[in-house]
């Protein structure tokens, strides 16, 4: 009678270790994951080539379609943002797939709306981008002003922008 029950202690016994084993690894793969991201510092982007935008800030994207803008975003954007929001604006589920940013906007007929509707995007970009982003005391996206200039920012939307998911 004795052995019938060995078996059965020794199941729950390695159960009970399977389990731990298992929240062992969900801890360091989760731990693994944090610190794939690298050094996020932020790297520096030459926007000489675009001339200055001034002290204010615009209030729409005024690279939109500007060729120089478009190549100086795509390389900003890999350098600064493609460690969380995904290569080519592809998210891999940790941050916002960028290419749906203004999904929205392209569903609209209404020419006037639909010129709202980009320039609220611009705007909700500029803002997200320049303050950040933080929910109960977690940031889960680093504010950029006084990090990046408005042209930068800027010219990642223009590189952004031809990454849509729905073409305008």
């Amino acid at each position: 009678m004795n052995n019938l029950k060995r078996p059965r202690a020794l199941r729950a016994g390695a159960v009970r270790k399977m389990g731990v084993l298992l929240a062992a690894a969900a801890c360091i793969g989760g731990a693994t994951l944090a610190w794939s991201h690298g050094d996020v510092t932020p790297q520096a982007v030459d926007t000489s080539a675009l001339g200055s935008l001034g002290k204010d800030w615009k209030p729409e994207n005024p690279y939109r379609g500007n060729a120089s803008a478009i190549k100086i975003g795509t390389s900003a954007y890999n350098q600064n943002c493609a460690r969380c929001h995904g290569i080519e604006a592809i998210s891999g589920g940790i941050a916002p797939d960028l290419r749906k940013i203004d999904n929205d906007c392209a569903a609209l007929k209404d020419a006037a709306k639909k010129t709202a509707c980009v320039k609220e995007m611009d705007d909700y970009f500029l803002t997200t981008v320049r303050h950040g982003r933080t929910r109960n005391g977690a940031v889960y996206m680093p504010p950029f002003e006084g990090t990046m200039s408005q042209e930068a920012i800027w010219s990642i939307k223009a590189y952004l922008e031809t990454r849509r998911d729905k073409p305008m």
